[in-house]
């Protein structure tokens, strides 16, 4: 069969889709890509990638409609020919890295992140916006780039240098949409070289399409709904429920 026709795959499948879009929408992708972990459930983790791509870049398209000339410039002049040569890198090491090393890695670093703003909180006192740092903004947009390409991970690495920059919320999401747009759509050419995009992931993604702008759009409208301070406890939740699944992934 060209097409996937497995049952509990879609029902693993569609839930996830939405729920990547109600992040990339309105909470600066800070679930991460729970689809792909999930599909992973009932096909290969290389398959549920190449299934995931073209959703992603169904999501973008409507996520850079609702957000379109309202990212951070400064940051994107930072963060995105670092994520361009983190994809590159990826490409290269693709398939040469265990996936349960780079689960645990990045998993590692969201959580110790975490626990650091755990910390200044626990000592009463909100942290004042960090500045703009260079090297900080080419570190972990290489990193993003790279997860990104190598497992749709990209999340937490850029989170880690963007959130404590304490953009405004709309800011920070259209700079997490259109930086993410551009690391999906640049991944097309280099994942059909590698035979992600065969013809039965193609179809398979036309499928779940459907999923995404459903997704956005209600993120969209919880975004807008809710203040700042439960905004970022928001986030930082998705984002502890992501790194413990990385974490959980890498040493199980």
């Amino acid at each position: 069969m060209p097409l996937l026709t497995d049952p509990l795959f879609y029902a693993l499948a569609i839930p996830g889709f939405i729920l990547n879009g109600i992040s990339k929408g309105g909470f600066a992708s800070g679930a991460g890509n729970v689809a792909v972990p999930l599909m992973a459930l009932a096909v290969p983790a290389p398959q549920a990638i190449g299934i995931s791509l073209p959703v992603l870049c169904v999501m973008d398209v409507a996520g850079l409609r609702a957000w379109w000339g309202k990212w951070s410039a400064r940051e994107m002049r930072a963060i995105l020919p670092a994520g361009l040569l983190g994809l590159v890198l990826g490409i290269l090491a693709f398939g040469l890295i265990p996936a349960r090393g780079m689960s645990l890695l990045l998993g590692g670093i969201t959580l110790v992140f975490l626990a650091r703003s755990l910390w200044q909180r626990f000592r009463g006192a909100s942290p004042a916006p960090e500045p703009p740092n260079q090297a900080k903004a080419w570190f972990w947009g290489t990193a993003s780039g790279f997860a990104s390409t190598v497992a749709h991970t990209g999340g937490p690495p850029l989170a880690i240098y963007l959130y404590p920059l304490k953009l405004d919320r709309a800011a920070l999401a259209a700079t997490t949409t259109v930086f993410f747009g551009v690391m999906n759509y640049a991944k097309l050419v280099p994942y059909w070289g590698l035979g992600l995009l065969d013809t039965t992931n193609i179809l398979t993604s036309l499928v779940l399409i459907p999923a995404a702008p459903v997704g956005v759009n209600l993120g969209i409208w919880l975004q807008s709904r809710i203040s700042d301070r439960l905004f970022y406890n928001i986030v930082y939740v998705l984002l502890a429920i992501t790194g413990a699944k990385l974490v959980w992934d890498g040493l199980s």
